[in-house]
């Protein structure tokens, strides 16, 4: 079978492909039109975020029998035309469920600490402590919307704390001895903390509105490491401005492009001037699942799945 790998990734996947006997195929340059003209050629497709697999796409590709996408999501990928075709799609939230259950747990202690803020008070000569005095997660509790891979690390996370844990999935039966699953309306009666888990899906984008957002029962700290089209970034600093939200730790943007590589395609948008100058708003490159561990493993678990199926 013939392999092409269209992101860079550790290097273990290629080696150990090779191992088994897949042919690979490295080109990390050429633009979809020119992959298009070649993907009939192979029988399989590894990615990350570059661009999007779609029904044009696919339909060039007429011997694929997989698509790997060394992340936890398959968004860019037009999954519902894939399976009616044959192809495999395999994607990898096991490799770093852990980083971004690390990532949530310390926006938030960094947020309640005000760490970010008075570091830099301090590196210009300001001795601040009663304006940088934090508040405890202990006592708190904590409301996840999203109980697979990635909401169950940062619960696993909590275990130290004094908090409870509360979490909301269209999945039944989901809870467990980390958190306890309960309705949207009881989550958000209860919450002083929210932190989205959730991939981007057609009940996902732009979920956190103005009405959900105030269908919450007390002001209370977000958390997104998921993905930057669950938020509406205007709503959301409207809430910060009202004090409905006390404060944010964004890992992604609404703004980011679909390859996640960069921001903005025209101007700054207004909200997002607000949110760079915000003091209680810490942000990060979509880097919440981006460690030097979570690379190995999300390439490990790509050769697992493909190990298994084809092997």
């Amino acid at each position: 079978m013939k392999v092409l790998h269209l992101d860079t990734n550790h290097e273990l996947l290629i080696n150990q492909l090779n191992v088994l006997g897949f042919t690979n195929h490295e080109d990390y340059t050429a633009s979809k039109t020119d992959v298009e003209a070649k993907i009939h050629e192979y029988d399989g497709i590894v990615i990350r975020s570059r661009f999007t697999i779609d029904k044009q796409f696919l339909d060039a590709a007429t011997n694929l029998k997989f698509i790997g996408r060394v992340g936890a999501g398959l968004e860019n990928i037009d999954c519902d035309y894939a399976e009616s075709k044959g192809i495999y799609l395999i994607s990898a939230p096991e490799g770093n469920r852990n980083a971004v259950g690390e990532h949530a747990l310390g926006m938030l202690l960094s947020l309640f600490n005000k760490l970010n803020k008075a570091d830099n008070e301090v590196r210009h000569g300001q001795w601040l402590r009663e304006a940088n005095r934090g508040i405890e997660l202990d006592g708190k509790t904590v409301g996840l919307i999203g109980y697979g891979n990635m909401g169950k690390a940062f619960a696993k996370k909590l275990r130290g704390f004094d908090v409870e844990v509360l979490c909301y999935d269209i999945k039944p039966n989901v809870g467990d001895n980390n958190c306890k699953q309960v309705s949207l309306e009881t989550l958000q009666e209860n919450a002083d903390v929210l932190s989205l888990h959730t991939p981007q899906t057609p009940l996902t984008l732009n979920m956190v509105n103005a009405d959900f957002i105030n269908g919450f029962q007390k002001p209370f700290w977000l958390i997104n490491t998921a993905r930057g089209k669950s938020v509406v970034t205007t709503d959301l600093v409207s809430a910060l401005k009202s004090g409905k939200i006390l404060g944010a730790g964004l890992d992604v943007l609404e703004y980011e492009k679909a390859s996640f590589e960069s921001l903005f395609s025209s101007d700054m948008p207004e909200a997002f001037q607000y949110i760079i100058q915000a003091k209680n708003v810490l942000l990060t490159p979509h880097v919440a699942g981006w460690t030097v561990e979570s690379k190995e493993k999300l390439a490990q678990t790509i050769v697992d799945k493909i190990k298994a199926r084809f092997c």
